[in-house]
């Protein structure tokens, strides 16, 4: 066996890609930093305890787990970053205000997300906790948006949906935690046939409104449907609410989709996508996660994004503008 060999799907980074990949590390830690949010650099790996808490399956399935030879602990490669800078919000900085903090750093899976990606993501975020208003939503959107257009990439739109769409149909038809799981899967897979068949027992509405979301995948048109045909349901009439107010700020195309239910026991509200020319996968991913905080002591509304550097990097039609920010500073908004 030759010694030089790295695993499977994990790469060394050799110039020019190693420059392009820093130049946007720098360029978008400016704009975070211009905007307002701090810099915090959580350790590669911790105790799974705290790693994994209130995170969901898919993330344990995602993680690299090692025993520590210090304490006979389990321990933990982090395979995303959202989690650590929740538990630093938690119980280091113990704020009491909005804060908004920003990271960036390497994270392992286990598996590749998609054939032929890397096991190693460069991950940059920005969150906002202590704000539970559609303004941080809307804040986000727009960091995100200025992030790509430092970036310099081509062809750039945002796919976004809403749990609460799901969720409040469920929770209104009073459907079982091992159907609501099996409804999931199906919505997940687009499966209309499979989702009537399970939405049998369940009254006329709830059939219907479920029949329905695979359905709702479209353009801003997609919301005006969704609201003359879902039921009138308060917490799904927010929710649409939200995704108007996101699809009217957002300074790139929109696309929605109502049955889109990525990290559906880990987020609470909106979630987003990020996507451009030359990149088969999402760039960036986000949303709202008001229980990441609840799962560490302390619950506090939160929101952010992440972004794939790499992905980016190589997506980047020129080398990003040294110094650039792009779009107005949140510093009037410091005293929400």
């Amino acid at each position: 066996m030759r010694t030089w060999v790295l695993p499977e799907y994990i790469e060394d980074i050799l110039p020019p890609e190693a420059g392009r990949i820093e130049r946007l590390r720098r360029v978008v830690l400016d704009l975070f930093r211009a905007r307002g949010y701090e810099l915090v650099m959580p350790p590669l790996l911790e105790y799974t305890e705290s790693l994994l808490t209130g995170t969901g399956h898919d993330l344990d399935l995602r993680t690299f787990k090692l025993v520590d030879q210090l304490s006979g602990r389990m321990m933990g490669l982090r395979a995303d970053i959202t989690p650590q800078v929740a538990r630093i919000d938690a119980h280091l900085l113990n704020r009491k205000g909005v804060a908004r903090l920003s990271y960036c750093g390497s994270v392992l899976h286990t598996r590749p997300a998609s054939p032929g990606s890397t096991r190693e993501l460069i991950q940059a975020g920005a969150e906002i906790y202590g704000h539970a208003g559609i303004a941080a939503d809307l804040e986000i959107l727009a960091l995100l948006c200025s992030s790509l257009a430092v970036a310099g990439v081509r062809g750039a739109r945002v796919g976004i949906g809403h749990v609460a769409v799901f969720r409040s149909i469920v929770r209104a038809a009073q459907v079982g935690e091992a159907l609501e799981s099996e409804l999931f899967e199906a919505l997940q897979k687009k499966d209309v046939r499979a989702v009537k068949s399970l939405a049998r027992p369940l009254g006329a509405k709830a059939r219907s409104a479920l029949a329905l979301l695979p359905e709702l995948y479209g353009g801003p048109e997609v919301l005006v449907s969704a609201g003359k045909r879902l039921p009138k349901i308060p917490e799904l009439t927010r929710a649409l609410a939200t995704l108007r107010a996101l699809a009217k700020a957002c300074p790139i195309p929109v696309s929605f989709d109502l049955a889109e239910l990525r990290g559906y026991h880990y987020h609470s509200g909106v979630v987003f996508d990020a996507y451009c020319k030359g990149v088969a996968g999402a760039v960036a991913r986000g949303g709202r996660y008001d229980e990441v905080g609840r799962a560490f002591g302390r619950s506090r509304p939160a929101t952010g994004f992440s972004i794939d550097l790499r992905g980016l990097a190589g997506a980047s039609a020129a080398p990003p503008p040294r110094g650039k920010t792009g779009g107005k500073t949140a510093g009037k908004r410091r005293g929400r």
